[in-house]
């Protein structure tokens, strides 16, 4: 039977169990939060994003959700920059192009802001004189960085990005920093 863990990962922690540089304050990392040896995450999670990561000891399972081929969903909120019009949601939707190719069809809407949502450590630059909102986006691939470059691409810039849900899997009921088993 395998072992899955769904761990809430803060911003500013790598999604890897030990930093391959110097030990620094400002690079924290899962060996800080999961003390479950044998586990690796399925997939990475940059280190300026939040939100769920899986964790498992299932080779097949960790290959699966990490492989582009694989089209496993993924859901992010994520806090832009601007008021995207409808046709900027529509790129988003249509698949956009980035350096390294077009992406796949993506779902988009804008959503409130999501409830019971944790303040961010350190908390976003926000300008008084350019709005902001919220979108949802699920996508079936993972490219490096992915989201950030599809919502820059269409002129709105991600201030925060949260991922939210990983196939059948979400983050409801896991606080910031916390993890349970699936």
């Amino acid at each position: 039977m395998s072992r899955v863990i769904l761990f809430n990962k803060p911003w500013g922690v790598l999604s890897q169990f030990t930093d391959d540089g110097a030990p620094r304050p400002d690079r924290r990392t899962l060996a800080e939060f999961i003390d479950r040896p044998g586990v690796y995450p399925a997939g990475r999670l940059d280190r300026d994003s939040e939100g769920l990561l899986v964790l498992t000891d299932d080779g097949r399972l960790q290959a699966r959700i990490a492989n582009p081929k694989a089209k496993t969903e993924k859901t992010y909120w994520a806090q832009v920059e601007g008021l995207p019009p409808d046709a900027a949601l529509e790129a988003l939707a249509r698949g956009v192009t980035l350096k390294d190719g077009p992406t796949r069809p993506a779902r988009v809407r804008r959503i409130d802001e999501p409830p019971g949502l944790w303040p961010r450590d350190p908390p976003v630059r926000v300008r008084k004189s350019v709005p902001d909102c919220w979108i949802e986006l699920t996508i079936s691939e993972g490219r490096n960085r992915q989201v950030r470059r599809m919502t820059a691409a269409v002129g709105h810039p991600t201030l925060r990005l949260i991922r939210y849900r990983v196939g059948d899997w979400t983050l409801d009921g896991i606080e910031t920093g916390t993890w349970r088993p699936a």
